[in-house]
């Protein structure tokens, strides 16, 4: 097996006036000592589960660490003004010194996009056009752009990002013309942590077949997936768990998930973990969906070793 790269979840649930500084600042310190590449959050901005918001929580983070890389899966920028966006991932670029990775999505049809101004028409039109114009913003010192939903004539953005041309620009997504876009955009394809192993083994064969139809190398195009874990000395209990706190995430049970969801003992979870490598991840981010200190402390110890 080719040398993996592991991440693990950087903390957002917490109900009001339950967050911790001290022990999300332990977290991710240990995090550091125990190997971890990156940590990443993930976006929910309406939604029963108290989630808090990833540019909020990758600032904290990156605060209270000094080399782990930090980043989102997904941003749903069809959401966002790319001004805006654009100005708040450079200013966290400069303040991690570079450690910054951008993960972006359309959204797909399910989004409410009426609360957001969008036209749930034009969301893959805005989509794109967004992402242009961030990485306009991000490189020229001058931008004037003539876009459908956005206009600049001669606008100045600093400081740009501390990476060049800028950070790492990771596209989810699981329909086939979403996972070309992440060729064609890109700069890796990360898979989804609700998508089953072998769904995503489909979607790494696509993102392949379309490398190869664009001329660029596969090497320089990195593939990740997300897997929510359990590691427990009782397998029953650890799927028992996850189910149950999965159910709280998405608000209903979903079967696909819970199946795409890895719980068991260590054995159990470098079986499975090793089938999401040979799908195609060169990156797991491991996703732990309740005592995720504890849970990153045995990843780490029983897990992470079986996988090379």
């Amino acid at each position: 097996m080719r040398r993996m790269r592991f991440a693990i979840a950087i903390p957002q649930f917490y109900a009001d006036g339950q967050f911790d500084p001290a022990a999300f600042r332990a977290y991710l310190t240990r995090a550091e000592e125990l190997g971890y590449e990156s940590a990443w959050a993930q976006e929910q901005t309406l939604g029963a589960a108290p989630q808090l918001g990833p540019v909020e929580a990758m600032t904290y983070a990156a605060a209270c660490t000094r080399r782990l890389r930090l980043g989102c899966v997904v941003f749903v920028s069809t959401l966002y003004s790319p001004v805006h966006l654009a100005k708040s991932l450079s200013s966290l670029d400069q303040l991690s010194r570079g450690r910054i990775e951008i993960g972006v999505g359309t959204g797909g049809k399910g989004r409410q996009f009426a609360a957001f101004g969008v036209d749930p028409q034009r969301y893959v039109a805005r989509f794109t056009e967004g992402l242009e114009l961030m990485k306009a913003l991000w490189t020229d010192s001058r931008v004037t752009f003539d876009g459908q939903f956005w206009q600049l004539r001669d606008a100045a953005m600093e400081p740009k990002p501390f990476q060049k041309p800028f950070p790492p620009i990771w596209f989810g997504g699981s329909a086939q013309a979403a996972l070309r876009r992440a060729v064609q955009l890109g700069n890796g394809f990360f898979g989804a942590g609700s998508t089953p192993t072998a769904r995503f083994a489909g979607q790494v064969q696509t993102v392949r077949e379309a490398l190869a139809e664009s001329g660029r190398p596969a090497a320089g195009f990195p593939i990740a997936k997300r897997v929510y874990i359990a590691v427990d000395g009782n397998g029953e209990q650890a799927r028992k768990r996850i189910n149950a706190e999965l159910e709280r995430l998405y608000g209903r049970r979903v079967a696909d998930i819970e199946a795409a969801a890895i719980a068991g003992t260590p054995a159990d979870c470098v079986r499975e973990l090793r089938e999401v490598a040979e799908a195609g991840a060169g990156l797991i981010l491991f996703t732990p969906m309740y005592e995720q200190a504890e849970q990153a402390e045995r990843l780490a110890a029983s897990v992470i070793p079986g996988l090379g």
